[in-house]
């Protein structure tokens, strides 16, 4: 059941996140400047970066990682499988929906890492998602 409410809670997260990409302006040729309630403006204002980042911290998903502590993740999850970081924002994203799995009770997240962090022709074991969750727990989701 915890995995359904945190499938959910990420879904809804990606859907604001969807949702604050568009701009409003189909046609190019507006004169305003597309705030709710200007003239003209038949759409609705879309949600600020901040409300998604509230639904995300609330799904469980941790604020995108730089500096150290982003070397340190993508570390965690080379010395896994090197080539899970040939696309360094893939893997990271993983790592971040991976936290939230962890913090929601995943009915194995051993499991789930290895699923979640299986692409790009890479396959990943159970252990394989073991060892990535240490690596995770010990930068980005520390256990609470």
């Amino acid at each position: 059941m915890r995995i359904r409410t945190t499938t959910a809670a990420v879904t809804a997260v990606l859907a604001l996140t969807l949702v604050g990409c568009g701009s409003g302006d189909t046609n190019g040729d507006r004169a305003d400047d597309g705030k709710a309630g200007s003239a003209g403006s038949s759409a609705p204002a879309a949600p600020d970066a901040a409300d998604g980042s509230a639904a995300a911290e609330a799904a469980g998903i941790p604020p995108e990682p730089d500096g150290d502590l982003r070397s340190a993740v993508l570390q965690a999850v080379q010395d896994v499988n090197g080539e899970l970081i040939h696309d360094e924002d893939k893997a990271i994203d993983a790592a971040r929906n991976q936290c939230a799995a962890l913090d929601g009770g995943a009915e194995d997240p051993d499991h789930a890492a290895a699923q979640r962090f299986s692409y790009d022709g890479v396959t990943l074991t159970d252990d394989d998602g073991r060892h990535l969750n240490i690596g995770l727990r010990s930068t980005l989701c520390p256990e609470s």
